[in-house]
């Protein structure tokens, strides 16, 4: 099967409330990776770095299959 993944980072802004933001969509863990340590150097994610996070989703997949409920 195939797979990508996905680099996002997440800033919490208070304890309600978080900014996320999808930095891209990457064919190998190694390209996301490089994405990651090119972005920390950036303002905002250089003062956030542990707010990266990768993730890996087979394509042609649900990933998310339970319903969900709007707070």
């Amino acid at each position: 099967m195939k797979t990508v993944f996905v680099v996002q980072h997440v800033h919490e802004i208070d304890e309600d409330n978080e900014d996320v933001k999808l930095i891209g969509v990457y064919s190998s863990m190694e390209n996301a990776k490089k994405s990651v340590e090119r972005l920390k150097l950036q303002p905002g994610f250089s003062e956030t770095q542990e707010g990266f996070n990768i993730e890996k989703y087979t394509l042609n997949k649900d990933h998310w299959i339970d319903g969900y409920v709007t707070l």
